[in-house]
């Protein structure tokens, strides 16, 4: 009988994952009728199985931005398109700009005009051959050893590389987007090299599309407080985004896909 209601708990707990997003063990424990320890019990064993992800107090839904770069780099690419152009209108002339790797970051690169004088950094060799085409572009490259998943450089070469920048803006790339748990990341040394770029950075962009908002990945990167500029889909919701600009995370929105 016990583990008929374990699995019935996990099952319930998933249904509410996908259908309302973060649950929290406090309510479920009085919803089910059982001790909190036993719904963080719950909780822990569908995280290591991979059908969510611990946060403080419950859980959210595993981020979708899984996979290698050529794999996301097919998803949703019309969306992906309209955040660029979004995102590409607000960079400044003349300032140094780091493009953290991701395939929403490289659509940025491929939106930003020919004729914008900047300096742009980035650990990713697919971006740096996207914006070396733009005349008026000058291309640091950070090197080291090119991870698959996220097709950028990390490590320690990396990190010694970003050493020597102080953008004016850092695009960060976030695998999960949540209110609470903030920017995640999949990779333990992508998160590592994401948080220190964001630490030599004097503002932090993210774009984001739908489907990354209210879910988490296993690595923090930095609290939604730190990102000074959130750019989201057309039809995001008014709500949520009023829970960001609380926490002083400026909004904007990206126009419709054609």
């Amino acid at each position: 009988m016990q583990d008929f209601l374990l699995r019935e708990r996990q099952t319930v707990i998933s249904e509410r994952l996908k259908t309302h997003g973060r649950v929290l063990a406090a309510e479920l424990a009085a919803e089910f009728g059982v001790s909190e320890d036993t719904v963080r019990r719950d909780l822990r064993e569908m995280a290591a199985a991979g059908l969510c992800e611990r946060v403080y107090g419950g859980a959210l839904p595993i981020s979708p931005a899984h996979g290698s770069l050529t794999q996301r780099m097919s998803f949703a690419t019309e969306r992906k398109q309209a955040l660029a152009r979004a995102a590409a209108a607000e960079i400044v002339a003349g300032t140094t700009v780091f493009f953290d790797a991701g395939s929403t970051n490289l659509a940025i690169a491929n939106a930003m005009p020919a004729d914008l004088p900047l300096t742009a950094a980035t650990n990713a060799p697919a971006i740096a051959a996207a914006l070396i085409e733009k005349p008026s572009l000058n291309v640091i490259l950070i090197g080291g050893l090119v991870d698959r998943q996220t097709g950028g450089s990390l490590g320690a070469k990396a990190l010694r590389d970003m050493e020597q920048l102080a953008p004016d803006l850092c695009i960060l790339g976030a695998c999960g987007v949540d209110i609470e748990a903030g920017l995640t990341t999949f990779g333990f040394e992508d998160a590592e090299f994401k948080r220190f770029a964001t630490s030599r950075s004097k503002r932090v962009m993210v774009a984001a599309t739908s489907e990354k908002f209210g879910t988490a990945a296993p690595h923090s990167v930095l609290p939604v407080a730190h990102c000074e500029c959130l750019v989201v889909e057309h039809d995001a919701d008014a709500a949520m985004l009023e829970q960001y600009r609380a926490r002083g995370c400026r909004t904007i929105i990206a126009g419709k896909t054609a």
